[in-house]
């Protein structure tokens, strides 16, 4: 949690007491269903909360916004998003049924009533959203592929226009080379927005609709 008030000095108490709650939840569940690495579960705040909240640092979801987590896992980037934004709708999908379970229980645990998990695949999903986010989940190509019926072209109420934010490690040029010349992408580091060596090599890929 020393991280979480270090990056975000500005939340109030109702938001502190439900990042706290994600820590014990999150090891209650992980001993009966295996969603993080057991080596990893130590590291939850930092790898995998603290990671998916550099979202919030790249952009302020307004109230109402309708955002898409696709392939959420155990509920990254959706359950730390939802905290930092309670007036934003997030869907969080994957296709493993066990995945969800988790991320439905400790939504309700934790009191986080604007996240709902299903178990779908992202061809088999219909509704339209502003945004997409991933965690890694496939290359860049793929994700284009997967979400282009689901990002809604005309309502667009944010200065970023709407698309996907995929947060990414590694050859991050190797993925963009994938993209048409007419794709607007931007790169940015993680260390620009979180001051820790665990972001070295990590970044935001956006993708315009």
């Amino acid at each position: 949690m020393e991280l979480i008030h270090k990056y975000f000095p500005e939340l109030d108490q109702a938001k502190v007491t439900q990042f706290e709650q994600l820590g014990e939840l999150y090891r209650e569940w992980n001993d009966k269903i295996n969603v993080i690495s057991r080596k990893d579960i130590d590291n939850l705040y930092l790898h995998h909360i603290l990671h998916s909240l550099v979202i919030a640092k790249f952009i302020k979801f307004k109230d109402n916004t309708r955002v898409l987590d696709l392939g959420t896992g155990g509920g990254f980037p959706a359950i730390p998003l939802a905290i930092m934004f309670p007036n934003t709708q997030f869907i969080a999908i994957d296709g493993t049924r066990k995945k969800i379970t988790v991320v439905n229980e400790i939504a309700s645990a934790a009191g986080i009533k604007n996240v709902v998990g299903k178990q779908m695949r992202a061809e088999e999903h219909k509704a339209k959203y502003e945004f997409v986010v991933s965690r890694a989940v496939a290359k860049i190509g793929k994700l284009k592929e997967w979400t282009n019926h689901l990002i809604d072209p005309e309502n667009q109420r944010h200065a970023l226009p709407n698309g996907i934010i995929a947060l990414k490690g590694g050859r991050i040029k190797d993925e963009t080379s994938e993209l048409s010349k007419k794709d607007y992408y931007e790169i940015h580091p993680l260390l620009k927005y979180i001051n820790e060596p665990y972001f070295e090599e990590k970044f935001i890929l956006y993708l315009q609709r």
